[in-house]
């Protein structure tokens, strides 16, 4: 008997974009802030990004269809207690991966920090 899959798999990125904006918002981020980190993050250039969340299209088909950087490899420490390095279902890592760009976001790390920039 398979296990079912976890519920943000079938969870729009439209659903949850607003919460990462409000999020960043709260502490003086901004939403232009958050789109550079997911096209960082997805390699999609924003029209793709825009057309995705338009169709409401989730988690799982949305970083199965990105070109993603592999620069994201270098995303570390941990989201919800876990460490994001060591999730070892990808489609949940690189929603972690996500959702750590978005922490430090919102903590005020700079964006080349970010965004893994020397």
């Amino acid at each position: 008997m398979s296990e079912k899959p976890h519920r943000i798999y079938t969870t729009s990125v439209a659903s949850v974009y607003p919460l990462y904006v409000a999020k960043v918002e709260r502490k003086g981020r901004t939403k232009g802030e958050v789109d550079e980190v997911i096209r960082w993050l997805t390699g999609f250039a924003q029209h793709e990004v825009n057309a995705h969340l338009d169709a409401g299209t989730d988690f799982q088909t949305f970083f199965a269809v990105a070109p993603m950087n592999p620069a994201r490899r270098l995303i570390t420490g941990t989201v919800c207690g876990v460490r994001v390095e060591s999730i070892e279902e990808p489609t949940m890592q690189e929603i972690r991966y996500l959702d750590k760009l978005v922490d430090e976001l919102a903590k005020g790390r700079p964006m080349t920090k970010v965004l893994r920039q020397a």
